[in-house]
């Protein structure tokens, strides 16, 4: 039956892709998916009250990546940190996550920053303890460390000798080896010119510094620059035991599948919503069939330019939109309000594209929620 779509009709898919059950586990790439959280729609709080999380489908969701051998980045942009969750929060779905991990024998990694720091000017002091607070909360849960970019070191460095001497006062307190994570503007403007330079090639240069000057306590570097070339090249630059994570969700295909000098391993909040096709393409790459993996994750790439279209930060509404449709939560209700950050021509166009891959386990539980989304945020057409 058609719908009509703010761009036009469409006719609905009635079957969804059809998928090989998760197998073995992913062998030649090592892959995270950031997870979002679910929020509690019948929690009675204010725009300035903490978050309010629902827990067990939160975890559910968690449950659901795991099945389908994927890693779970925990407490990350994907799970809006900074964007309606607080640390208060952040470090309870750490420790619940972890937990859970432990369970199930998941996969977890969990980001760490400063944003426990009161609003306002921070001294470089002030930032390191932050940073110890947090990273000591992650190791003693059992999960592996993400140094995620701060917000207060930006704007309390002065230049690169702030964040080479913060970085490794941080890496020799690091009782495991880390994921380093350089998130670009595009995804909070608070960090323009991290790494002390606006000069890519001149943060770049530290940002490679760091690494080298540490490297057993680094386990790989988490790139979030939506540049495939600067990736590229700062992969082929890294010491041979430290991982390139891309977290490029405009090039990942071409950056997992890699060159005759290397490939990224994958750490990408894209893979929130394309978990099990995700899973199942990597599975494909295992046995050395790139062109297979690549005509399974290819089709993806207009979704996912889609959804992290400018203003990038926004791509948590897409992607809880699509957990909606998709049955792994009840609501389209957000932390912080966010469900409201997109226009319903922009969600809709997301359930055309994420229906055309085949995504939703029920394409017709996705096509009835889109239309009560339609007569409720647009009206009777």
């Amino acid at each position: 039956m058609t719908i009509h779509l703010p761009q036009g009709p469409y006719e609905p898919r009635t079957t969804p892709l059809d998928l090989a059950p998760a197998g073995a586990p992913l062998a030649s790439r090592t892959v995270f998916s950031a997870a979002h959280v679910v929020a509690d729609p019948y929690a009675d709080i204010s725009p300035d009250d903490p978050a309010a999380v629902d827990w067990d489908a939160t975890l559910a969701f968690r449950r659901h990546l795991w099945s389908h051998g994927l890693g779970v980045a925990e407490a990350m942009d994907t799970a809006q940190r900074g964007m309606g969750l607080d640390w208060a929060g952040a470090a309870e779905l750490i420790r619940r996550s972890a937990a859970e991990a432990k369970a199930v024998g998941g996969r977890i990694a969990c980001g760490l920053g400063t944003d426990q720091l009161p609003a306002g000017p921070a001294t470089l002091a002030e930032v390191k303890a932050a940073y110890e607070e947090q990273l000591t909360l992650v190791e003693e849960s059992g999960a592996q460390a993400i140094l995620m970019a701060s917000r207060a070191l930006a704007a309390a460095a002065n230049g690169p000798e702030d964040y080479l001497e913060t970085y490794a006062h941080l890496l020799r307190h690091a009782s495991e080896p880390v994921v380093l994570h350089w998130l670009g503007p595009m995804f909070d403007p608070a960090l323009e010119g991290y790494w002390g330079s606006s000069d890519l090639d001149a943060a770049t240069d530290t940002f490679l510094k760091v690494i080298a000057e540490h490297p057993d306590k680094v386990d790989g570097i988490k790139i979030s620059l939506l540049d495939a070339e600067r990736e590229i090249d700062v992969r082929r630059r890294l010491p041979g035991s430290v991982r390139c994570y891309t977290g490029d969700d405009f090039n990942y295909p071409e950056l997992i599948a890699g060159d005759d000098r290397g490939f990224s391993h994958a750490l990408l909040g894209i893979f929130d919503p394309l978990g099990p096709l995700a899973a199942h393409a990597v599975r494909v790459l295992d046995t050395g069939d790139v062109k297979g993996f690549r005509e399974l994750l290819d089709p993806t790439v207009e979704l996912s330019r889609h959804l992290f279209q400018a203003p990038t930060r926004f791509y948590k509404t897409g992607v809880v939109f699509l957990a909606w449709l998709a049955g792994h939560q009840d609501h389209f209700t957000m932390v912080g309000g966010l469900q409201s950050a997109r226009s319903l021509p922009h969600l809709a166009k997301a359930y055309e594209l994420a229906d055309r891959l085949g995504l939703f386990p029920d394409p017709e539980l996705a096509e009835s929620r889109m239309r009560a989304l339609l007569t409720v945020g647009g009206g009777v057409r």
